[in-house]
């Protein structure tokens, strides 16, 4: 038996729906009949999705590997699909995964940064943005939890430390506190 692996990158065809669970609807359909069949067909490896777009990585035995690619590349769920690494391998990395899914992650979104990417677009990766983006994939802590990718790079910049709804309510709060302190030094 031959090990091989191969990553991929393509476009949703579907229009994102509102999240249910913590994930898009077709995705998590995705996931659970990936999760399923390779399974089964000792398949292991990692999907993100963002801004509308796919990365998957696949590792396993090469026939059941190319089998799985080519049912993919037939689903009408994605277009524009681009092969961007294939190639055998000596043993499986994603030991444990039948398909990890990967939510939104400040190690995905800084390695987005440093490549200057506006938007999640993996069908430009070079080789080395490839091999990263399955490391980060591999190494992701989230344990598989799943969550939506839509709108990732929008939502990103407008994440702060503080949430809006807090912060507002802090300066609020300062405010009336230097207010009392004011009004109280005037009182002495």
């Amino acid at each position: 038996m031959s090990l091989m692996r191969l990553a991929y990158a393509s476009e949703a065809t579907f229009a994102a729906k509102p999240v249910e669970k913590g994930v898009e609807p077709n995705v998590a359909r995705i996931l659970m009949v990936s999760r399923r069949n390779n399974a089964k067909d000792k398949i292991v490896g990692g999907l993100y999705y963002g801004d509308d777009r796919f990365f998957q990585y696949l590792e396993g035995d090469e026939e059941a590997v190319r089998k799985l690619y080519d049912r993919i590349s037939r689903d009408e769920r994605h277009r524009n699909i681009t092969i961007l690494l294939e190639e055998p391998i000596e043993a499986r990395t994603f030991t444990n995964w039948s398909m990890k899914y990967v939510p939104l992650s400040s190690d995905v979104n800084r390695f987005l940064d440093s490549q200057g990417m506006d938007a999640f677009r993996p069908s430009e990766f070079n080789r080395d943005q490839c091999e990263e983006m399955i490391r980060l994939i591999r190494d992701s802590s989230q344990d598989g939890r799943v969550v939506s990718h839509n709108g990732v790079r929008s939502a990103r910049k407008k994440q702060t430390v503080i949430p809006g709804g807090i912060l507002t309510g802090l300066i609020v709060a300062v405010v009336v506190v230097v207010g009392a302190m004011v009004y109280a030094s005037t009182m002495l």
